[in-house]
């Protein structure tokens, strides 16, 4: 069996889809993207599927280390994110192939089914109370939303003020036991994100995401000193080299590597054990799309330290087609008490419409995310 050929497809909202074929006929998926970056990805596609074709596919691990290692550069979110959807391309084939799931052939599951959370409120957030109990109302146990807009190095203490009142609308309208996320992007910058924690600590959030940008890992440090919240972090993050210096700093009580930005299922399974064993939470990171989602509950399925899953289903950024769209069967990821079983089904556990990613190709996509500055015409962040 050697990998025959292979086609990319740039498909509505945001995506990027990969199929792998064989010589014999298996065909394997994968969602090699980076928001934003679809086109650049797809030619980092390109040209390491140069290495790929007719090689032996159930070498996953060789042709891993072949196109990290080959490669005199390596690391960042093109290159890595290339890498992720070929190697969930490849476990898909080789489940195929021994017509299991790929948790199988990563020693078998420890969990039937995982938590997964809805995001609420959009980029810049409002209406949060109203759309958490509609969450609720409709199953969901846990919700996740932006907390400010555009947030100044030294801000107004209007902005948190607002960001308490959203908080707290939330808790008046879901009760003290319903779990809230909320995620600052790297909006806010040191000055003010140790007021943000202390003045959240009364809210008993699930979590804090990136209260200051990953690369600052010192201050994430300092944060999590300061704060009773646990904070996650690590969705711009793209090997287990980044994860090793934030996992010895001792800064995070939550990883959300993303499975196509982070190596695939072949890094993140190494990046999911090394947090185990600094007794750190796993939530992987996946605003995107069927494919990513697959390959994210497999990892789940035999990581003993995850405990919630995001999912787009609904999310802001799809406009025009969501989650589901493109899966022949949606209900593989049907949500029954805030939780989504492990699919059963051979490779990734999903079967893709073909037919549906060939015709949204047509249209594609140029997705780019917002530039936002400041009143006073500066940079912020996004």
């Amino acid at each position: 069996m050697k990998i025959a050929r292979y086609s990319t497809f740039i498909v509505p909202p945001r995506w990027l889809f990969l199929k792998i074929e064989t010589d014999d006929g298996l065909v394997g998926w994968g969602e090699p993207v980076i928001e934003g970056k679809a086109h650049t990805v797809e030619a980092a596609v390109h040209e390491m599927m140069d290495y790929v074709v007719g090689r032996d596919p159930s070498r996953i691990e060789d042709i891993w280390q072949e196109l990290y290692r080959g490669a005199f550069y390596r690391g960042g979110p093109i290159l890595m994110s290339a890498l992720a959807g070929i190697d969930q391309a490849l476990w898909d084939i080789k489940g195929k192939r021994l017509d299991v799931p790929v948790h199988d052939l990563l020693g078998g599951r420890c969990r039937d089914r995982i938590r997964v959370y809805q995001w609420i409120g959009g980029d810049r957030p409002s209406d949060v109370g109203q759309a958490a109990l509609k969450a609720q109302q409709s199953g969901a146990t846990a919700v996740k939303m932006n907390g400010t807009d555009e947030m100044q190095i030294v801000d107004s203490h209007r902005k948190i003020d607002e960001l308490v009142a959203r908080v707290a609308a939330i808790r008046e309208s879901c009760g003290p036991y319903f779990d809230i996320g909320v995620d600052f992007h790297g909006r806010v910058h040191k000055p003010m994100a140790r007021i943000i924690g202390r003045e959240l600590e009364q809210f008993n959030l699930m979590f804090i995401e990136e209260p200051v940008l990953s690369e600052h890992i010192e201050e994430l440090a300092e944060i999590r000193r300061h704060c009773n919240i646990p904070i996650a972090t690590g969705e711009r993050m793209f090997s287990r080299y980044d994860f090793k210096k934030l996992l010895e700093s001792g800064a995070a009580d939550i990883i959300q590597p993303d499975l196509s930005h982070a190596g695939g299922i072949t890094e993140c399974r190494k990046i999911a054990v090394m947090a185990e064993a600094y007794d750190v939470a796993l939530a992987p990171h996946c605003p995107l799309g069927p494919i990513a989602l697959a390959a994210c509950l497999q990892l789940d399925a035999v990581s003993y330290n995850a405990f919630i899953q995001e999912q787009s289903l609904g999310i802001h950024y799809n406009q025009g087609s969501d989650l589901l769209d493109y899966l022949k069967d949606p209900k593989v990821f049907a949500c029954e008490d805030g939780m989504v079983s492990i699919p059963e089904g051979p490779g990734l556990g999903i079967e893709v419409d073909e037919e549906t990613v060939s015709r949204m190709a047509e249209e594609g996509h140029r997705w780019r995310n917002p530039v936002w500055r400041h009143d006073d015409g500066s940079l912020a962040e996004w």
